[in-house]
């Protein structure tokens, strides 16, 4: 049987300080990590399987691996809306934050009404999840409808002014996933891009550049 202090035993073990150093180089706040691979979480989060209670234990943690971890074994089925705004609310670093998204919250029967509600927020890591949803979502779920996506586009555009590193990256990631899935959405992006690159904005026309450049070359 897992439990929170043997998993965060072997999180200790596997941990290694040049992994951590290598973190902090990359903007991640590491004052509650032990340097652990993505792979290596990747792995150990199979061996555990789906278990939600335990995944909000490690949550609870506060260490930075184990709330990676957390969002692995975690089940999309039981997530709530509760859940889900605590978590957001504790984002600390962009890894977290893209890895809840993507490992989980864009698993969830919420993961547009969030996407739509985070994207409109101030603080940085919960409006860059609005946005890393909004990519997540277009990338994992093949399925959905593209009204979805097309009613993303006018949140893109809106906010593709935030000059906040973390924030514009995510803006532009959710547009070029948005343009990939197929040619009507392509064009939609394509064109929403054009209209950013209008704005007197540094960030906004960062995003439209970089956008259309992938874009058009698959059009």
């Amino acid at each position: 049987m897992h439990t929170v202090e043997s998993i965060l035993s072997q999180l200790r073990e596997l941990g290694t300080p040049a992994a951590r150093e290598g973190m902090q180089r990359f903007g991640i706040d590491v004052s509650h990590a032990l340097g652990v691979s993505i792979p290596a979480l990747r792995a150990l989060g199979k061996k555990i399987k789906k278990d939600h209670a335990l995944a909000l234990a490690l949550w609870e943690s506060g260490c930075h691996e184990a709330r990676i971890l957390a969002s692995i074994i975690d089940d999309p089925a039981l997530v709530t809306t509760r859940q889900i705004d605590a978590w957001v609310k504790e984002f600390n670093s962009w890894d977290l934050c893209d890895q809840v998204c993507g490992n989980l919250f864009d698993r969830t029967a919420f993961a547009v009404e969030k996407a739509i509600a985070f994207s409109k927020r101030k603080e940085e890591f919960v409006k860059r999840a609005g946005f890393v949803l909004m990519a997540e979502y277009a990338v994992h779920n093949k399925k959905a409808e593209d009204e979805v996506f097309l009613s993303f586009l006018p949140l893109i555009e809106k906010e593709a002014h935030d000059d906040r590193n973390f924030v514009k990256k995510a803006v532009n990631w959710a547009l070029r996933q948005i343009g990939k899935r197929n040619a009507r959405l392509r064009k939609a992006a394509i064109s929403t891009a054009e209209r950013i690159l209008q704005q007197d904005s540094k960030a906004a026309q960062w995003v439209a550049r970089d956008a259309l450049k992938e874009l058009k070359k698959i059009s």
